[in-house]
């Protein structure tokens, strides 16, 4: 199912933003502070990386990005880590993170290793299994494994942490399915990664959780939704998040990895991440 049947079948109904998600700027008071760097997830360009993943790993960096969120659950498209590290050096570009799922909890050490060789500080689980069917137990028992793979990785250096998809934010017998797992797990050995535009897709205000779980948040994917409850994403600063205010809000936020992610283009998806990166990289809040 993707996220468009998902939404449908879940009677998501695209709604008016509330206050916290006034559309991009409006209303926001205007700092003087900008990103020192600027990251993107692979995801977004990722037609071109399969086709090349060296050629587009140099347009990252020639559009600005400084740093690039792989994607071990993809196996980087093939490409050996060593060879892969070499490119990203070559180019002045840092992976401080991946993407992984959740079958990383069964070969823990040796991903680990991969990751090193990458110069990964994070392994970040894309989704949980079957997620849009889970229910809150599922969710605590999942939280408890995070808990038990986040302290082995934390002996050897690494950290686990998790990455919100939209049906992460429903509603079940009272409870916020996301809430559940983020209650549940030990902020000392999980981080967490705020997904802004999958939380907006689901219904949520990103905003309302920056204020509820801000200290939690270490990653950030940077995306956009043209409503809450939308059934797709946004180029930057053409959706309802205000990016000023959120950024305002992120605490020690030059030790902190935003990487842009953009899942649907109006276009080509390189000319996409060059808009968003000039809209990200010349905000000022």
């Amino acid at each position: 199912m993707n996220r468009r049947e998902f939404l449908t079948a879940l009677g998501i109904a695209a709604v008016a933003p509330n206050l916290g998600c006034a559309s991009a700027g409006a209303g926001a008071s205007t700092g003087t502070r900008r990103l020192k760097k600027v990251g993107i997830q692979l995801y977004t360009l990722r037609d071109d990386a399969r086709r090349d993943l060296e050629g587009t790993l140099v347009n990252i960096a020639r559009t600005g990005y400084k740093e690039v969120e792989l994607l071990a659950s993809m196996n980087n498209f093939g490409m050996p880590p060593e060879r892969l590290r070499s490119i990203l050096d070559r180019n002045g570009l840092t992976a401080p993170s991946t993407h992984v799922d959740v079958k990383v909890f069964d070969d823990l050490d040796r991903q680990i290793d991969i990751a090193k060789i990458l110069g990964h500080q994070y392994l970040i689980v894309a989704s949980l299994p079957d997620g849009e069917h889970l229910g809150p137990d599922d969710y605590r028992r999942w939280a408890d494994r995070f808990n038990e793979a986040g302290a082995r990785a934390l002996r050897s250096g690494m950290r686990v942490g998790f990455h919100d998809e939209a049906w992460d934010f429903r509603t079940i017998g009272g409870q916020v399915l996301y809430d559940v797992f983020v209650e549940r797990t030990d902020p000392s050995v999980v981080w967490l990664q705020l997904d802004t535009g999958n939380a907006a897709i689901g219904g949520a205000d990103p905003l309302e959780y920056m204020k509820r779980y801000g200290k939690r948040y270490w990653l950030f994917h940077i995306k956009d939704a043209p409503s809450l409850g939308a059934a797709s994403d946004a180029e930057l600063g053409k959706g309802i998040i205000d990016f000023r205010r959120l950024l305002a809000m992120i605490d020690r936020i030059d030790e902190k990895h935003l990487y842009v992610e953009q899942e649907t283009y109006p276009g080509a998806p390189l000319e996409s991440a060059r808009r968003d990166y000039a809209y990200l990289s010349t905000l000022e809040f």
